[in-house]
């Protein structure tokens, strides 16, 4: 198991490498990339915030039910802090598994949660303004 907060930016292949195994069938990568627009917008970049240790804390707690409810071989989760450019990759998860269905199944799986439970914030950068965003939707919040 392989988490990484980290302002530096990822490249997949050394998380890939650690979760490869001889009796791995399948690994799954889901690589969240920075898009241009939202809600509308013309989006700048993106700025993450995290509470580093308690972030680290609930990112192994996502992989420790990935890997009590599916027989993965391994998994690494890594995110971004900071600036990060349109086109970057903000969140990386890679799992091996045995088979293709569980590697895709558990990889959604710790994708939804880390959205769910990690206390990592996104401040999107916009033409004309910026906002935090929450929430699947990815809903503004109003400044205060």
């Amino acid at each position: 198991m392989l988490i990484s907060i980290t302002a530096d930016p990822l490249e997949p292949q050394p998380f890939i490498g650690h979760v490869r195994r001889d009796e791995t069938g399948a690994v799954a990568l889901f690589l969240g990339v920075v898009r241009n627009n939202n809600l509308g917008r013309r989006v700048l970049h993106l700025e993450y915030d995290a509470y580093t240790e308690m972030a680290e804390k609930k990112l192994r707690q996502v992989a420790e039910e990935v890997a009590a409810r599916w027989p993965i071989t391994d998994i690494a989760i890594a995110h971004r802090t900071g600036r990060v450019e349109i086109g970057e990759t903000s969140l990386l998860v890679v799992v091996s598994s045995p088979h293709r269905h569980e590697a895709f199944e558990a990889c959604q799986q710790a994708v939804d949660r880390i959205k769910e439970v990690v206390p990592i914030w996104k401040k999107e950068v916009w033409e004309g303004g910026e906002s935090w965003l929450e929430g699947e939707g990815q809903t503004a919040v109003q400044p205060q």
